[in-house]
Formats: structure tokens, sequence, C-alpha cells
């Protein structure tokens, strides 16, 4: 994937936080639309926690609103920088000292933050070394019957934590090159299989079509 697609220099943020945010803006919908909502909250100077605990509810829904789901979206948001002032007094520095393990099970008590987002901010934003599982990784890894149709994500992690150093910088890169061959070619419809530079490990009869 490297060698056919080169580093991808994700995630595409100013600041640390601004990655959380993204990480939160981006369940279900598209980076384009986490993009547009993003350009708004810096354009109102909103991407910082304090402001986005302060601005109203409704007013960060409606900067939020290319994002899809905003309402629920800005109350995530809120939820977060609340998170952050009570435990670390609004301080990341402090919050990515905590241990990963530590850190992760708090970050999965905050309202709306699932394993994958909370993976997402643990190593886009904090370098901590814990490996992100999306469905682009799912998709990729059953096509190539790496793991079951019925593996949960815990699973899926630690096939990708036992099999590769534990490095932060490496589980980056490869996370995004999964994204990219997953958007572009190991698609849920119409996978261009063909023309993917995983071709050469996918196992015959393994169900997808080969155009």
């Amino acid at each position: 994937m490297f060698a056919h697609l080169g580093p991808r220099h994700w995630w595409p943020a100013k600041t640390r936080f601004e990655v959380i945010v993204g990480a939160i803006l981006t369940q279900n919908t598209a980076w384009s639309n986490v993009k547009r909502a993003l350009d708004n909250l810096r354009r109102e100077r909103l991407l910082v926690p304090a402001a986005i605990e302060s601005v109203a509810t409704t007013r960060l829904a409606r900067l939020i609103r290319p994002s899809g789901y905003f309402r629920q979206k800005a109350r995530k948001l809120k939820a977060f920088a609340g998170f952050l002032r009570r435990e670390y007094r609004g301080s990341l520095l402090r919050m990515f000292r905590t241990p990963t393990p530590e850190l992760r099970e708090k970050l999965l008590n905050v309202h709306g933050v699932g394993p994958e987002t909370a993976d997402s901010i643990l190593l886009y934003a904090g370098n901590h070394p814990v490996f992100v599982v999306d469905a682009y990784t799912r998709r990729i890894l059953e096509r190539h019957a790496l793991i079951h149709a019925r593996a949960g994500y815990d699973e899926i992690q630690d096939f990708f934590q036992r099999s590769l150093p534990r490095d932060a910088s490496l589980f980056n890169e490869y996370h995004a090159l999964i994204v990219n061959v997953g958007k572009e070619w190991c698609r849920t419809k119409n996978p261009r299989c063909n023309e993917c530079p995983l071709r050469p490990f996918l196992p015959e009869g393994n169900g997808v079509t080969i155009p």
C-alpha cells in the first residue's frame, strides 16, 4: 500500500484539539463534510475547548450542520470539552500524559465516544500506540480472509497490535493507507480489485466478484 500510495500525512489538522473535533464529526459521514464543518468552526474561532463548551448548543449545531447528525454531534463536542475541563483542567497535554489504558477507559465513558473515536483521539491527537479499526479495515480483512465475519472491534484491533511493532507512527500510516485503499478500490459495491495494490494477496473464492 505504501509503495503504491506513498505517505498519507493523516490526520489533516492544525491543532490536536482540531483532530479530536474531527474524530467526533467524522462519525457516519464523509471527510469532505467534516472539512466544511471545521471550516465553519475555524472561521468563528471556536476550535478551542473553552469556546466549544461556552458556545450555545444551537449555534454550535448550526455551524457543524454539514457533518450530519449535527444536534447529536454538538452535544458530543460539548461533552468532550466538559470532560477535558473537569478531568484535566482543560489541558490536552495533561490528558495525553495519562497512561493509554486508563485514558482510553475514560474516553469511552464520555458521551458519544465509542472505540473508533476514542482510538482516533489516542492515536492521531495523542500519539498513543493504539490501532484504529473502522469499516474499511473490517471490509479489507474479511475479503482477504484474515478475520471472520463476526469478529468484534477488540479482536480486529488485537490482530494488528499482535502482528506489528507497537509504534504510533506505524499505526498512523498503516490505518491511513487502509482508509485510502478502502475508498479507492475495496469499495462496498463495485470493488476495483484488479487495480487494487492488494490484489496479489486476495484469496480465490472469497465472494468478491473481480471485474
